[in-house]
């Protein structure tokens, strides 16, 4: 819901708004969010540092980027776990134990995110970095390519994005 229609039916016109997502319960999550222009700047300071308790936040002059972050960090978790999913039916098809697959998904994930934090590296350096030439990722990541991964996933979080709009309009 846009602060515009809020601030219409609340009849207010200092207002947040924010779009977390569910990595926050563990104080890994991420917020985007902003505000009205009649939200003084101790307030927006003090919402900031509350939402960085959460994990991460990032103030947003333009509300629309709010909208346009629901579709990578507020739907994001849920793509990140079927692609987890997916890599712990993979080790299960050969052969790993389901619990093990889970450890091994569980922890690349989390270790992948970390490292790209850690390193401020873009991650087409971190992937340049474990895949040789010929090698078995260089083969792995051709399939992907194949397959149209990127596309897909650019696809869901557009999805996302539009389906946030259509939301947002319906809520007038």
């Amino acid at each position: 819901v846009k602060m515009h229609t809020l601030g219409t039916k609340l009849n207010h016109g200092r207002l947040i708004r924010v779009m977390p997502n569910t990595p926050a319960q563990v104080g890994e999550g991420m917020s985007a969010w902003s505000a009205s222009p009649e939200v003084p700047d101790s307030i927006r300071e003090f919402a900031g540092q509350m939402l960085d308790a959460l994990g991460v936040s990032i103030y947003m002059d333009d509300e629309r980027y709010v909208d346009m972050a629901l579709a990578v960090s507020a739907s994001g978790p849920a793509f990140v776990y079927v692609f987890m999913e997916s890599l712990i039916d993979a080790g299960v098809l050969l052969g790993l134990p389901r619990d093990m697959a889970h450890t091994l998904a569980q922890q690349l994930i989390i270790g992948s995110g970390v490292l790209a934090r850690e390193t401020g590296k873009h991650p087409a350096e971190l992937r340049n970095l474990v895949t040789s030439p010929g090698g078995t990722t260089a083969a792995g990541l051709q399939v992907m390519e194949d397959a149209g991964f990127r596309g897909t996933v650019i696809k869901a979080a557009v999805a996302a994005w539009e389906r946030g709009e259509e939301l947002g309009r319906s809520s007038k």
